[in-house]
């Protein structure tokens, strides 16, 4: 097995969390298995791993408690293509007489799929002081910071506008002035609300602005996050549970590079581990939220939306996490992840 076929195929002996880390690491979305005579026997998705793990799973059970044991294969490149252009775009292994992967068709001279429409409102919440990112921020608001060609914020709404969200409320405070300047001054034109905020009211205060306004499900995200996850299937999840605000989360996968050792009583050793692996969902910034949490946020109120999350499910309200891949989610709120996120982005 030669090349970066290998990064898709693995032994089925491991855990659900060892499998997402491969699936980060080859960008495809998806690991096949081989048995010990090196045939195919499995695969799985980051779809599979999301759905298995909303159903009560959990991370450190063996792959096999959510692979698909019957995977779609071809015996020659035709075939593959075939079968690529009906599976979602997910990849397609080609196998010899044996069963053997011999050659995985990931679709590469292949434009990407249309995305549907979802077609609702986009808040962005661009008023902070972006203090993480000093001292470019004394300069320019976070949102306007670039990444490679274009801001932040831009890269963000143009995700949107892949599903034809094309209405974007954005809640502003600093260095407003020179967002409104930006956007008035853009090539491409959008349709933008603005919403000044004029004393700071934290990550979830400034919706109290758009009171009366918004009048359907929408998206709420952090202007300094972008995802290129299904937006069509996390809408579909929130309505499906009937939640009120649905957090995107991503599966952040840490190595610590030292042993861990678990002390007992009089200095006693416990337990050693090895450089242990930890995996844990992490909240993006990302939200879909129902009209009426807006009712719920007085007018001027200083609150983060972690604490109005709180909120509404103390008054009993449907609040849910949906999960993706650690892959699909780009933060520059620090700056040594602006770098990643341009090679990313537009490569090296």
């Amino acid at each position: 097995m030669m090349g970066d076929m290998i990064k898709f195929v693995s032994e089925s002996n491991i855990t659900i969390a060892e499998v997402m880390q491969q699936i980060n690491n080859n960008n495809g979305g998806i690991l096949f298995f081989t048995n010990k005579e090196h045939k195919l026997v499995g695969c799985i998705t980051d779809g599979d791993i999301r759905r298995y793990l909303l159903s009560g799973g959990n991370i450190s059970d063996n792959v096999f408690s959510a692979a698909n044991s019957t995977p779609q294969f071809a015996t020659t490149k035709a075939e593959a293509k075939r079968l690529y252009k009906t599976n979602n775009g997910k990849a397609i292994p080609i196998l010899n007489e044996t069963g053997e992967i011999v050659s995985i068709y990931m679709g590469k001279e292949m434009t990407g799929a249309p995305k549907n429409p979802i077609r609702i409102p986009v808040v962005i919440n661009a008023g902070g002081k972006g203090t993480r990112l000093d001292p470019y921020t004394r300069v320019l608001p976070k949102p306007l910071i670039p990444v490679g060609e274009l801001p932040i914020i831009e890269l963000i709404m143009k995700e949107y506008q892949n599903y034809d969200c094309k209405d974007f409320h954005i809640i502003v405070n600093y260095k407003r002035e020179l967002m409104k300047a930006y956007f008035y001054e853009c090539d491409e034109q959008y349709n933008i609300t603005w919403h000044d905020e004029d004393i700071p009211l934290g990550t979830g205060g400034g919706l109290s602005l758009l009171r009366g306004k918004m009048n359907t499900t929408f998206f709420f995200a952090n202007c300094d996050a972008l995802l290129t996850s299904d937006y069509e299937d996390m809408l579909k999840f929130h309505r499906e549970n009937g939640n009120v605000i649905t957090m995107i989360c991503a599966y952040k996968n840490l190595s610590i590079p030292y042993g861990v050792v678990e002390m007992g009583k009089d200095g006693v050793i416990e337990k050693m581990t090895e450089k242990p692996s930890m995996s844990f969902l992490t909240n993006t910034g990302i939200y879909i939220v129902e009209p009426e949490v807006i009712d719920d946020i007085e007018d001027g109120e200083v609150i983060g939306f972690p604490d109005i999350i709180e909120r509404e499910k103390a008054k009993g309200k449907k609040v849910a996490a949906y999960p993706i891949s650690e892959n699909d989610w780009m933060d520059m709120g620090q700056l040594p992840e602006l770098e990643k996120m341009r090679i990313k982005l537009y490569g090296e």
